[in-house]
């Protein structure tokens, strides 16, 4: 059954009033905002009663189930989703960064650290930079969090290539996050590629994928947070686990996509991968439709911060904070 957001706003109610009657449900309600009637409420909790979400509680009133709880959690998730989508739209249509004069607005992801750790983060900076992940132009800049001296470095976040691409007139579809394996040089690629490390270094394989609706949501940050990625290993020239994204995009605008995305990346740094579905390569789902490209994308802001945390260096941080300029953002020598 779908439920509509008066639904999930009762059954919140009533896991913070519980038990309660309809009485004080309706105003409780009328608080929120809802212009609704005692009957309507009723007819509303008899609906939950009979879906067995919640039961009446002698005459107190009424009580979630342990069903109620879930469906409650579940519209919960369902709303941080529409959330997120509606903030990756948001941010996407601002960007007007254009590869071929570096210059315009990029979406940015944040990571916060004391800054006492001011020398680590740039010795991080500096190594990403100087790999085959490079360049990673970022921001450093103090910010007052109650008192305590603390940095915000800003980079260049993957979903900037959505909003260059859209700039251009190419509509994507993000719909994967997962974690791949990356390797910065060539080095045992298990598919047909004549530049396997063309674009900041070679993906191998997705190891973790998270698709369909929840791709949206902020798994990036809850992967990172998992420490599931392994950034530092690839600094060393090792295998290492980067957090990515897929997207796909019409198989009629793939050379100018390539361009955008090539361009974007050389500038802006990360690793891309860029499919048609006739070749093989490191697709999330198996190959994608005929008609259509997969482009997978790790940007220096995932990467910095995958590599903060790892480090134990990041107090929080936030995937998608904001859209900032690009010349707002340097290499690390010029902060």
């Amino acid at each position: 059954m779908t439920r509509d957001q008066r639904t999930y706003d009762t059954l919140r109610l009533l896991a913070e009033h519980e038990p309660v009657g309809s009485v004080h449900l309706t105003k409780r309600l009328k608080e929120r905002g809802y212009s609704i009637t005692e009957r309507a409420v009723r007819m509303t909790l008899a609906d939950l009663d009979e879906d067995g979400l919640t039961k009446k509680v002698g005459g107190k009133g009424r009580r979630l189930t342990d069903d109620g709880r879930a469906e409650l959690e579940r519209g919960g998730v369902r709303g941080r989703i529409e959330q997120v989508r509606e903030r990756l739209a948001e941010l996407t249509s601002r960007v007007t960064y254009a590869p071929e004069t570096d210059s315009g607005d990029v979406v940015v992801g944040t990571v916060t650290v004391s800054a006492s750790a001011r020398t680590r983060v740039e010795e991080i900076l500096r190594r990403i930079d100087e790999s085959p992940l490079g360049p990673v132009p970022a921001s450093i800049e103090p910010i007052d969090r109650g008192g305590d001296d603390r940095l915000e470095i800003a980079a260049a976040s993957s979903v900037t290539i959505d909003g260059v691409l859209l700039a251009g007139g190419i509509e994507t579809a993000l719909d994967t996050t997962g974690i791949v394996e990356y390797h910065p040089t060539s080095e045992s690629v298990p598919y047909d590629d004549p530049e396997p490390t063309a674009h900041g270094g070679a993906i191998r394989r997705y190891t973790d994928v998270i698709g369909d609706e929840r791709a949206t949501l902020d798994m990036v940050s809850l992967l990172i947070e998992a420490r599931r990625t392994a950034v530092g290993r690839a600094l060393e020239g090792e295998t290492g686990l980067l957090v990515a994204d897929n997207r796909e995009f019409p198989l009629s605008r793939f050379e100018e996509a390539h361009e955008l995305a090539v361009g974007t990346r050389d500038r802006l740094g990360g690793v891309i991968d860029l499919r048609r579905p006739r070749e093989s390569g490191p697709f999330p789902w198996g190959q994608p439709g005929w008609s259509f490209a997969s482009l997978t994308c790790a940007g220096s802001a995932e990467l910095v911060t995958s590599r903060l945390v790892e480090a134990d260096l990041a107090v929080d941080w936030t995937t998608l904070a904001d859209v900032r300029s690009r010349s707002t953002l340097a290499p690390v020598e010029e902060t």
